[in-house]
């Protein structure tokens, strides 16, 4: 048996061939598949607008200044996520509080966010960042409410889930980042994740004055178009009104992620059926914890999350039989940057709890049927 890693990409000859177009073509860089890549992505996702740039974290730190964090901002993030979901705010000068985990879906609690927002004076807090963790979307209908009840902006950090959906009260399917309910939604196009380009992120929304904002930041804060300029002396002319940053995204990779995405169904439906043999696999088995979905949720599962007494034992056992199982996350208020600005262990005791059992097991669309069953099969050795 190869070695099996917890994700891993999947390059077909089409997309090889799609790049392979693009480099014969005459753009390299800022040409039309950029824009071919974001109408697209847009599309499948149900938003009004999508600015595609060069990762995730960029399109998190775009969000936050697009949303005008500064020294004053107080912003609740999760803790259950990669470090740049809080580091965004902090790029911004912000203030990040986090806010602790569901125990079933791992999600941020509302029941808790409602807890920290009663608790402040009314205004202290201006955002929220959930993250739809392993490709679990958070009912972002729910947290709205919240929101405008305390008037809070969200960044839906949906980097693990595109094509991940809830079902709102009136039954319709809310796609995670099609902007009905988050102001600002991103993505990330990492070889791991659904979509990948190598390197890249997606940033979508229905609020045009935000899509004008992310969109000039993402290039220098550099614009051509006639109508925002101040004068326009000639063709060669052009403005930097913005102090913003290069976060473009090349053609060559909106080639890769355009071909990719033309396979985001099938990826899913894939990794559906991957979680499900999961999960018949290791029903009735006390020693293992699985990922529950509830009603009315379409999990994407960029990641299958069990929970297992002996963690670091069952990590260093699949080790030796060469399967490369991962933990997502180290939760973020407990990093060493984190806790120097005052975080302490304690401060979020479910993710802290989480984070001692946690261990993300092979899941990605080209993981065989005779690879999954070795990857069981090691797992019941261990806790049995």
């Amino acid at each position: 048996m190869k070695p099996i890693s917890y994700g891993r990409q999947s390059i077909t000859d089409e997309d090889i061939q799609s790049v392979v177009d693009t480099l014969k073509s005459d753009y390299l860089t800022q040409g039309p598949k950029v824009a071919e890549f974001e109408r697209e992505f847009a599309r499948a996702i149900g938003a009004e607008y999508a600015v595609a740039v060069s990762n995730g974290t960029a399109a998190l730190h775009l969000c936050a200044m697009a949303l005008g964090v500064d020294s004053q901002t107080n912003v609740i993030v999760t803790p259950l996520t990669f470090a740049a979901s809080a580091n965004c705010i902090k790029y911004c000068g912000g203030n990040v509080h986090f806010c602790d985990i569901d125990s079933e879906n791992y999600l941020m609690d509302l029941n808790k966010l409602r807890k920290m927002l009663e608790d402040a004076p009314m205004g202290f807090y201006k955002g929220v960042i959930p993250v739809d963790f392993a490709g679990y979307p958070i009912h972002c209908q729910e947290l709205r409410k919240i929101a405008d009840e305390y008037g809070l902006w969200i960044i839906e950090d949906a980097c693990h889930a595109p094509g991940a959906y809830f079902v709102d009260s009136d039954g319709k399917k809310q796609f995670s980042g099609n902007g009905v309910f988050a102001d600002l939604t991103c993505f990330s196009f990492h070889p791991v994740k659904h979509i990948a380009t190598g390197e890249g992120g997606m940033i979508t929304t229905n609020n045009p004055e935000l899509f004008k904002k992310v969109s000039l930041y993402r290039t220098h804060g550099i614009t051509k178009d006639v109508e925002l300029m101040s004068q326009n002396p000639g063709g060669w002319y052009y403005e930097m009104q913005e102090l913003g940053y290069n976060y473009r995204l090349s053609d060559i990779q909106a080639a890769l992620g355009l071909s990719q995405l033309m396979k985001l169904d099938q990826s899913l439906i894939r990794r559906n059926e991957i979680a499900a043999r999961y999960n018949s696999a290791f029903a009735g088995i006390d020693a293992i914890k699985t990922p529950k979905v509830a009603d009315g949720i379409y999990h994407a599962y960029h990641l299958y999350v069990i929970q297992v007494e002996d963690r670091l034992g069952l990590y260093n056992y699949l080790r030796e039989n060469k399967i490369y199982a991962q933990v997502h996350y180290i939760p973020v208020h407990l990093l060493p940057y984190y806790k120097s600005l005052g975080s302490i262990e304690g401060d979020c005791p479910v993710v802290e709890n989480y984070y001692q059992h946690c261990l993300s097991l092979p899941m990605f669309p080209t993981l065989t049927d005779e690879e999954q069953q070795y990857v069981i099969e090691k797992v019941l050795e261990f806790v049995k």
